[in-house]
């Protein structure tokens, strides 16, 4: 396990931000960290990144408790971008690899992979203010990782970027974890998640109501529906499914039926591809889950009193 967070809290002027929370992020994952505006996301990662200082709790990365030493290791993008817009963007990424521990000559070399990577080596000698959004935003996240960390923290990593350079990003996201980087991901773009994050915490009103592998979570929250495609008769297919689910609609695409089918005892994907095959010919039959977005909405929606069960277990 790289990073633990255990039972922290937080409060402001009387202003309860974080109320016991723990999460637990291993090696090499990416992880979610999910919740509304003002739900206490930002608040954890700052003392994450020891910038404020908890009430009670404790942070450990590596099996220690966090200190100053330690947070050269973690690479922190922050949703408030800030760089130097007077600077060079040469000038300014070696003197900010400089404070974590970078040398000058280390740092022009992997600088200049990012940014041929990035195509922006034509403006290296370039002001920050003569670039376009777009271009701050990449030099904002190649400073962020070019001391290397061993945790990377992104607080709304897309703000800013338009299609084609969101995707450039998440694939880096991506080259990044596969390289045995560890993520925090903070984001609002549920889609995002699903992509990229293997686990998820969810935080509403300071407290930590829903944890889990994405997976998992979608599927606690399974409504016991499946997509069926099928060719053959669509009498035979109902008969078939007997008193173990219902059809609840269906389109046709040609010789395709494709019908989305409820359970009404729990019965599993298993029980329903036994019950269809001999009376039909199968094209696809998944199960219908709901997504982050759907997921996301609900939880932050509902008035809760208890959080909700962790699912690591």
């Amino acid at each position: 396990m790289l990073l633990k967070v255990e039972n922290i809290s937080k409060s402001f002027s009387g202003h309860q931000a974080l109320k016991d929370v723990s999460i637990e992020i291993n090696q090499g994952e990416v992880f979610g960290l999910l919740g509304p505006n003002g739900a206490g996301k930002t608040t954890l990662i700052r003392i994450i990144n020891q910038i404020i200082k908890q009430d009670s709790g404790s942070v450990f990365l590596n099996g220690n408790p966090i200190s100053k030493k330690e947070i050269e290791k973690i690479g922190y993008l922050p949703e408030e971008r800030g760089l130097y817009k007077k600077m060079t963007i040469l000038d300014q990424s070696i003197y900010l690899a400089g404070l974590k521990g970078v040398p000058k000559k280390e740092a022009k070399i992997r600088l200049k992979a990012w940014l041929e990577k990035f195509e922006l080596m034509p403006w290296v000698n370039k002001k920050v203010e003569d670039l376009s959004k777009g271009m701050q935003q990449k030099i904002q996240f190649i400073v962020t990782v070019l001391h290397e960390p061993k945790l990377l923290i992104l607080d709304e990593p897309f703000s800013g970027f338009d299609p084609v350079n969101t995707n450039l990003i998440k694939q880096e996201i991506l080259n990044l974890k596969q390289n045995g980087t560890t993520i925090i991901f903070s984001t609002h773009n549920m889609a995002s998640v699903e992509e990229i994050c293997e686990k998820i915490a969810l935080i509403n009103k300071s407290e930590k109501i829903l944890s889990g592998s994405v997976e998992d979570v979608r599927k606690s929250y399974s409504k016991n529906e499946f997509t069926v495609g099928f060719e053959g008769n669509l009498i035979a297919f109902t008969n078939a499914l007997w008193t173990n689910f219902e059809l609840v609609d269906k389109q046709q695409k040609g010789n395709l039926t494709i019908a989305r089918v409820k359970s009404v005892n729990e019965s599993n994907l298993n029980k329903l591809a036994e019950s269809i095959i001999p009376s039909v010919k199968l094209r696809f039959l998944e199960e219908k889950l709901p997504s982050m977005h759907d997921i996301f909405v609900q939880e932050v929606s509902e008035k809760k009193t208890q959080p909700k069960t962790d699912l690591y277990e």
